[in-house]
C-alpha cells in the first residue's frame, strides 16, 4: 500500500522560478539544460583565469600578464605543443648522473595529434587550436555525463551532477591545453557503453582513450571484474556465452592498449623501459631514481611528505576510507560497474602513482562520485557546495597554475 508520503508530488526544482520561466525549463530538452550548465560555468571559470593572468608574473612559459591562450598552454601544455610539432625523441634525454631525463615520451599522442592535424586544416597556430579541443570535448564531456548518470540518478540529481562537474575545483583545466578534457570525453564514453552493455563499440573508445591518457590497464582490470560479476550472477541477469566471449575480448583489448604505448617507446627508442624510465623521472626531484615496484609510491610520497611513521598511518588511513566509502548507501547508488570502476582506477593509481601536487589532476576520472554528492536536494546545501567548489577552482588556480618564481607544485 503506498503511502500518504508517496502519494505526495516531488517538488520541482525550479519551484522558486517565476511561472513562465519555470514553464520553459521544463519545455527545455536536456542537452540544452546540459549546454546552459556548461556555459554559465565556463564563464565563472573564464573570469577567474582572466583575473588570474592579469596578475601572472614572467616565467618560463609567458611574459607578464599574458593573453588567455598563452596562460592556457603552460606547464604540460608546452610539451604536448612539442609533440605536436616534432613528435617523440628516438634517443631519450640523459642528466648529468646518466638517468632519464623528462621527455616528450611521458605524454601520450591522441591529444596533440588531434590538434596538430586541426592545425595543418585550419592554419591556426598551437595555444587557440588546443584550448579549443580542449573546450569542445568538456561541453561533450558534459552531454555525455548527464546521459551516464541519468542511468542511475533521477534526472533533475544527474543535471545537478553536471553544475558538479562543470565548476569542480580542477574544471579550469577543461579548458588549458591538457589533455584531460579529451580523456574525460571518451573515458565517460566507454562507462556508458559499459553501462548499455555494446560492447562491440568499446574497442574504437578504448583505442583513443588508452592513447590520450593512461588508462588502458585500469580499464581492463574494471572489464574483467565487470565479466566475473556478470558471470557468477548470471542466474538473474542472463549472460550468453557469446556476450561474456565478447566481453572478456574486450578486456583483453584493453589491457593489449594500455601496454602499447610503453611498447612503442621502447620500439622506437631501442630502450624497454623508456616510457617508465621516463615517468619516473618526474619523481626523482622528490625520492630520487629510483626503480618502479608498484604499490609503493604512496607509501614513498606518505614518508617524503610526513615521515615516519604518520606517512605510512594517513596512506593506510586513506585506502581504508576509500575502501569503506565504496559500500555506503549513496555510492552503491552509481550501480556495480561505475563502482568497479572506481575500485579499478584507485587500484590503478595506488600501483603506479606517486602523490604530490598533480595527484588532484589524476583523481578527476573517479568523477562519477560526483553523481554522490548530487544527491542532497536541499537548495541549501547545493548553493553552499557550488560556492565551495568555485572557490576551490580559485585555490586550485593559485596553488598549481600560477607560477610564482621556482615552482614545485606542478597541476
Amino acid at each position: 500500500m503506498m503511502t500518504e508520503r508517496m502519494l505526495l508530488p516531488r517538488r520541482s526544482p525550479t519551484r522558486w522560478l517565476p511561472a513562465h520561466w519555470h514553464a520553459r525549463y521544463r519545455l527545455t530538452p536536456w542537452w540544452g539544460k546540459v549546454f546552459v550548465v556548461w556555459a554559465l560555468s565556463r564563464l565563472v571559470t573564464t573570469s577567474l583565469i582572466l583575473v588570474l593572468a592579469r596578475a601572472q608574473e614572467p616565467n618560463a612559459w609567458t611574459g607578464a600578464s599574458p593573453k588567455y591562450t598563452d596562460f592556457a598552454t603552460m606547464w604540460d601544455g608546452r610539451w604536448y605543443n612539442i609533440v605536436a610539432a616534432v613528435g617523440y625523441p628516438g634517443v631519450l634525454p640523459s642528466t648529468e648522473a646518466g638517468q632519464i631525463g623528462e621527455n616528450a615520451w611521458a605524454f601520450m599522442p591522441g591529444y596533440p595529434v588531434l590538434a596538430r592535424l586541426l592545425m595543418v586544416l585550419t592554419g591556426f597556430p598551437w595555444a587557440p587550436v588546443a584550448v579549443f579541443v580542449s573546450v569542445a570535448f568538456s561541453f561533450g564531456t558534459a552531454l555525455l555525463f548527464y546521459r551516464l548518470m541519468v542511468r542511475v540518478q533521477p534526472s533533475p540529481t544527474a543535471l545537478f551532477a553536471v553544475v558538479l562537474f562543470c565548476v569542480a575545483p580542477l574544471s579550469p583545466i577543461l579548458q588549458f591545453a591538457y589533455a584531460e578534457s579529451m580523456y574525460l570525453f571518451f573515458l565517460t564514453l566507454a562507462l556508458y557503453l559499459l553501462l548499455e552493455r555494446r560492447y562491440w563499440l568499446l574497442y574504437p573508445v578504448i583505442a583513443v582513450m588508452a592513447l590520450t591518457r593512461p588508462s588502458g590497464l585500469a580499464f581492463a582490470l574494471a572489464l574483467g571484474l565487470h565479466v566475473i560479476y556478470r558471470f557468477v550472477t548470471r542466474s538473474r541477469d542472463p549472460f550468453p556465452r557469446r556476450e561474456r566471449l565478447l566481453a572478456a575480448s574486450v578486456a583483453l583489448f584493453s589491457a593489449f592498449m594500455g601496454l602499447a604505448w610503453p611498447a612503442t617507446a621502447w620500439a622506437v627508442t631501442g630502450q624497454m623501459s623508456a616510457y617508465t624510465d621516463t615517468e619516473l623521472a618526474w619523481r626523482a626531484p622528490y625520492i630520487g631514481y629510483q626503480e618502479l615496484v608498484p604499490f609503493t609510491a604512496w607509501f614513498q610520497s606518505g614518508l617524503w611528505w610526513l615521515g615516519s611513521p604518520w606517512g605510512i598511518i594517513v596512506v593506510v588511513a586513506l585506502i581504508l576510507t576509500f575502501a569503506v566509502l565504496l559500500f555506503t548507501p549513496a555510492v552503491r547508488h552509481l550501480g556495480v560497474d561505475l563502482r568497479l570502476w572506481l575500485v579499478s582506477y584507485g587500484l590503478y593509481l595506488l600501483a603506479v602513482f606517486f602523490p604530490q601536487s598533480s595527484t588532484f589532476r589524476l583523481l578527476m576520472p573517479m568523477f562519477p562520485l560526483l553523481g554522490v554528492a548530487a544527491i542532497p536536494r536541499s537548495r541549501i546545501y547545493r548553493v553552499a557546495i557550488m560556492l565551495l567548489l568555485v572557490a576551490g577552482q580559485w585555490g586550485w588556480l593559485l596553488i598549481c597554475w600560477r607560477v610564482d618564481g621556482y615552482d614545485w607544485t606542478p597541476p
